[in-house]
């Protein structure tokens, strides 16, 4: 279970009572500047990772075994958009879940990410095939 999802609003209800036993009104107005400060600091990062991120390819990224290798279980799509600098080529149907990701480099080489809940679940690693090597 996700604990942030109760945390904060239970943080934010302590925050503001707490603000206002101890100052009254002006309080209240100082709890609710800082909730707000917070989220716009959060949704600034969100809409810089979106920018840059949308001027790469979907699905691209300079190495997919470098990718593979920061990956970590539990870690939200955000932070691996943020990683990639690119938005990941969904494999599944929208709004369905899992979701599943991947990424590609020049060398064909691609990671596929899946995604519950917006954490990361599970991922691999796929390389092209080598072939046969050329006569010399």
């Amino acid at each position: 279970m996700n604990f942030n999802k109760i945390l904060v609003p239970v943080a934010v209800i302590v925050l503001t009572i707490g603000a206002w036993r101890q100052f009254g009104w002006p309080g209240i107005a100082m709890a609710a500047g800082g909730v707000v400060m917070w989220i716009l600091v959060h949704v600034t990062r969100l809409m810089h990772i979106l920018r840059k991120a949308a001027d790469r390819p979907i699905g691209s990224v300079p190495s997919a075994v470098m990718l593979h290798a920061r990956l970590k279980k539990g870690m939200t799509l955000m932070h691996v958009i943020a990683m990639t600098r690119a938005l990941g080529a969904l494999q599944t149907p929208k709004d369905e879940q899992p979701e599943v990701f991947s990424w590609s480099d020049n060398s064909h080489s691609s990671v596929t990410c899946t995604f519950v809940g917006g954490r990361l679940q599970a991922w691999s690693l796929q390389r092209p095939e080598e072939g046969p090597l050329p006569p010399t």
